[in-house]
């Protein structure tokens, strides 16, 4: 047997008998792995006494994601201090949740206050780049709801404004940052576990219907406030063909786009789907808006990684008929089938990312690599053919 798969074999054994030793046999075919130690320990700057490592604020809340933003950015050691939204409704919501954080009286208050240092948005997509622009000209750094820009001109404007002010401008690409197994596949595919990996395949279904009554706002509707749906939540996908092929550059085949059954919403888009061809591998993506409303989750979203030497599968919120729960990882490679449990391991996103701010560094994710994924969207988004069917 060559090294390099015995050094493979040695990782994925001690990968799935760690922490308590838990490698069990399932009705899949294969093993089943279940615990995994932490990937990250406190940091130091982390007090016994609870001392905050940042304060950081949010700044519009149009978008329920702010929830998991928050979330990631507090067991990053961050203490919520302020919020500011526009909107009565919205706020007086949000208030209720937060109960000891301060309701300021305008976005200016917070971008004035020194004590903060990060700020996060959720706002409506199209506002998001012109916010991020202010905070990081207020000297902070920015933390945005996926999509982060949503045209071009937007996304020249925030290069300069961030390459002039060596601010951070992350994009919080949830589908990988908080998807326990999809963070496990990072550990895996960088240990060598399927060889060099040539292509990802990345689904994002979603459902269009609020199952539980509510009702989604005029904006999300229209084109021009979301960015389209390759820019808005195929975002997520493109970050994962860059992250796992390991590509810089890269460039859109083809994509195709269009609303082909929601004529009540003409300014809307329902399908969409890309090719990708980078200088790692390769990728393709589909994204829609048809998840019926007898999946037991907003959409049966799914990762194909492709190496050399296996491919790991991720079901990333159920497993259609066998769980409702998610965060289902499967490995194949040369020998047998591992099935990882990933629903006990860490997030490391909102750690990595105070890391940064407090340090000027780019651990939770490279500028680079954040513009390159929300660019290729973008591009995606402009050049696409538009998909008419007739019957």
């Amino acid at each position: 047997m060559k090294k390099p798969q015995a050094s493979r074999r040695k990782f994925i054994k001690e990968t799935v008998t760690s922490a308590a030793g838990l490698l069990a046999l399932s009705a899949l075919p294969g093993k089943t792995a279940i615990a995994h130690d932490p990937v990250t320990t406190r940091r130091k700057e982390e007090m016994a006494d609870g001392t905050p490592r940042l304060r950081f604020s949010v700044i519009g809340i149009n978008h329920d994601h702010i929830h998991s933003q928050v979330g990631a950015t507090i067991r990053g050691g961050g203490q919520f201090v302020s919020f500011y939204a526009k909107e009565p409704d919205l706020a007086a919501a949000f208030a209720k949740r937060y109960p000891d954080v301060k309701q300021a009286g305008s976005e200016q208050e917070i971008l004035e206050d020194k004590n903060v240092q990060l700020v996060l948005s959720a706002a409506i997509p199209v506002e998001r780049a012109p916010l991020g622009i202010r905070v990081m000209q207020h000297g902070k750094d920015y933390m945005a709801d996926k999509p982060g820009i949503t045209t071009l001109a937007q996304l020249a404007e925030v290069r300069r404004v961030q390459k002039a002010t060596k601010r951070i401008y992350s994009i919080m690409y949830s589908e990988r940052f908080e998807n326990k197994a999809t963070v496990r596949a990072g550990e895996l595919v960088k240990a060598g576990a399927i060889g060099k990996v040539l292509q990802t395949t990345g689904l994002g279904p979603h459902r269009l219907n609020n199952v539980s009554g509510g009702v989604r706002p005029p904006w999300f509707y229209d084109h021009k406030y979301f960015g389209g749906i390759i820019c808005d939540i195929a975002s997520h996908q493109f970050d994962q063909f860059l992250f796992f092929t390991g590509s810089t550059e890269a460039s859109v085949v083809a994509s195709q786009i269009g609303n082909v059954h929601h004529p009540q919403y003409p300014l809307f888009e329902d399908f969409g789907d890309v090719m990708l061809r980078g200088n790692g591998g390769m990728g393709y993506i589909r994204v829609d808006w048809f998840t019926p409303n007898g999946l037991s989750t907003w959409g049966d979203g799914r990762l194909t990684i492709i190496g050399t030497d296996g491919f790991i599968e991720i079901r990333k919120n159920c497993d259609v008929g066998r769980s409702k729960s998610g965060n289902h990882l499967f490995l194949t490679d040369q020998k047998e089938t591992t099935y990882f449990d990933c629903n006990n391991d860490p997030l490391p996103y909102g750690t990595l990312l105070v890391d940064d701010v407090l340090n000027r560094t780019e651990t939770a994710m490279t500028q680079h690599h954040c513009f390159l994924a929300t660019e290729l969207a973008l591009l995606a988004q402009q050049n696409a053919q538009r998909i008419n069917l007739k019957k």
